[in-house]
């Protein structure tokens, strides 16, 4: 399991005494179509010195690159080209040289340090400038284990991402996803976990059966999913730390599509049975499965709203596959969706304002709409998109694309604007993803 890492300082100067016009600020609607160029030079050291991830200088480098990797990727700023910027010297980290990154175009400074530390720790310092108003916005410092150099950086790209757009932070998480490998009638699939930027790949299975739908529990630590263990598409989880795999319903022939709920008190699940399926929830520790639908046809792919207290889910019970809502016991179900076309695997904004699904009709797509229904959007428009899954802030969501022809799957990102999107590098093809809370 990975250090926890700890803060030494919290934002010590959140806002400088200028007139808020004069602060920056980034629009995260309308900020796409003109990123703000913003300067992230290499973070400097006090004395190069050797670490089991590299020299800090080095790791300056690198810290620097991930910082500028993150903020480029939320498609809302422009970092400025490292070639163009002078090496910045220990001491002026905390005393910018206003004029001359002025004259870079930046308009916002992102200025650190690496430093090692007696005990073999690093500790890694983030400022946040307004090159325009001349003044600080934020200050934060973290101290890691060498091998944690990456989270003091997305660290850092959430302080900027945040104080610049007002939004919450999402770069310090991690996704884990299904990893497939072989021919189009035979794949092998694996669990995967990695950084939501890629990287720290690891697999968590060794691909023995079949594994599908995999999500995060909420404190992170373990993994719920379908296996075919035993050719029997049943309910496991797994802890993350461990690899330790359980069952979580005995003796069900087909359940599917499970989800744990806000507190993690229970695993939301489809179970198929005397020819119908329907919703089910079981405590996460096991026991009895309550029902929560029992309606003619299919009821599957649950999500809980953000407080627990109520759950969407699609169902083909009018003729054709739509979303319903109802409470979090069963009560209270009533369709929300009412558009042309068919909508599948619906999944809730956690910050409660939306709920992300597939729709299908002329291929699949991500959309989302209000939480109550209506205010339909699109985002992507290829030929197979499907499973959404949200950032721990709401603003971005993951998903999957299945390229025509070849069958082969890949994991995407797109904000909530539709405009930036990208592929998440991954080592095989990838799909399922199921995007994690931050890291504590």
């Amino acid at each position: 399991m990975r250090r926890s890492l700890v803060m030494i300082a919290a934002v010590l100067s959140a806002m400088a005494a200028v007139p808020a016009a004069a602060q920056v600020e980034v629009d995260v609607t309308g900020g796409v179509s003109a990123p703000q160029p913003i300067a992230i030079p290499v973070m400097p050291t006090n004395s190069p010195v050797g670490t089991a991830a590299g020299s800090t200088d080095a790791l300056g480098r690198q810290v620097s690159e991930v910082i500028a990797n993150d903020l480029r990727n939320s498609g809302l700023f422009t970092p400025i080209d490292a070639n163009r910027m002078r090496p910045v010297r220990f001491d002026e980290v905390t005393q910018p040289d206003y004029p001359y990154w002025g004259g870079t175009g930046a308009q916002t400074l992102v200025q650190g340090f690496v430093r090692a530390n007696g005990d073999g720790s690093l500790t890694v310092g983030c400022y946040v400038y307004d090159v325009f108003a001349r003044t600080e916005l934020a200050r934060q410092g973290f101290v890691v284990q060498p091998d944690s150099w990456r989270r003091a950086a997305h660290k850092c790209a959430d302080s900027v991402y945040s104080r610049l757009t007002g939004e919450g932070p999402y770069f310090d998480s991690r996704v884990v996803y299904v990893s497939e490998t072989g021919p189009k009638n035979n794949r092998t699939k694996q669990l995967a976990i990695m950084d939501q930027d890629g990287a720290n790949h690891r697999f968590l299975t060794s691909g023995q059966n079949i594994v599908l739908t995999p999500r995060f529990s909420p404190n992170e630590q373990q993994i719920v999913y379908m296996s075919y263990a035993e050719d029997r598409p049943r309910i496991y989880t797994l802890q993350v730390g461990t690899g330790r795999q359980r069952l979580v319903v005995e003796g069900a022939s087909l359940s599917f599509a499970p989800r744990f709920s806000p507190d993690g008190r229970f695993i939301l699940f489809s179970m198929a049975q005397g020819g119908n399926t329907d919703l089910y929830r079981v405590s996460a520790s096991g026991g009895r499965p309550q029902r929560l639908t029992n309606s003619p046809g299919i009821d599957t792919g649950g999500s809980y709203s953000p407080d627990g207290s109520r759950i969407v889910f699609e169902s083909d019970r009018s003729g054709g596959q739509q979303l319903y809502v109802m409470n979090a016991d069963g009560s209270n179900q009533q369709r929300i969706s009412f558009g042309g076309g068919r909508y599948g695997t619906p999944v809730w904004s956690p910050r409660g304002d939306l709920i992300a699904f597939t729709k299908i009709g002329g291929g699949f797509r991500i959309g989302v709409m209000n939480a109550s229904g209506g205010g339909e959007r699109l985002l992507t428009n290829a030929w197979q998109d499907e499973q959404p899954t949200w950032a721990p802030n709401g603003r971005v969501l993951m998903f999957f694309r299945t390229a025509q022809g070849s069958g082969r799957a890949s994991v995407h990102s797109v904000d909530l604007t539709g405009r930036v999107e990208r592929r998440i590098a991954t080592p095989r093809d990838g799909s399922d993803p199921s995007w994690g809370p931050l890291l504590p």
